[in-house]
């Protein structure tokens, strides 16, 4: 079985109030758009959080990691693509932050979850089997 695409873009644009008096986009708000990016993957295969939660699982973000490339500036068209690069063990996610006009890539970085048994607050070491059905994909 061949993987599938498991990458999601979505567009946005920093508001005012994600900025500094500089019209930069401050630090900590690169995760907001993360999240809104990871969420909208996560929705294409139907296994978005309310979705984890049904299932059985929790899924904290244990570890994150960003590289400030180039700043994000107010009113800039922004691509934010999540691509799930990982699946077994972990759910890591990697990000790309790219100017909508020119392609040039201003941040990269990822997040890793785990998956926790919902009932007993247990981490699990594998992923379980509802994400790889949901994906369709096979343990690597």
């Amino acid at each position: 079985m061949s993987t599938p695409d498991l990458s999601f873009e979505v567009t946005l644009s920093p508001a005012f109030h994600d900025c500094d008096a500089m019209e930069v986009v401050w630090h900590g708000n690169y995760f907001k758009y993360f999240e809104i990016a990871r969420c909208a993957l996560l929705q294409r295969y139907d296994y978005d959080y309310p979705q984890m939660r049904d299932s059985g699982y929790l899924w904290p973000v244990v570890d994150a990691r960003v590289k400030y490339i180039r700043p994000l500036l107010y009113g800039q068209a922004l691509r934010v693509r999540a691509t799930i690069t990982e699946w077994e063990n972990r759910l890591k996610i990697a990000y790309d932050i790219l100017d909508a006009d020119s392609g040039t890539t201003l941040t990269r970085a990822h997040t890793i979850q785990v998956a926790v048994d919902a009932a007993t607050n247990e981490m699990l070491y594998l992923c379980p089997p509802v994400l790889w059905e949901r994906l369709g994909v096979q343990p690597q």
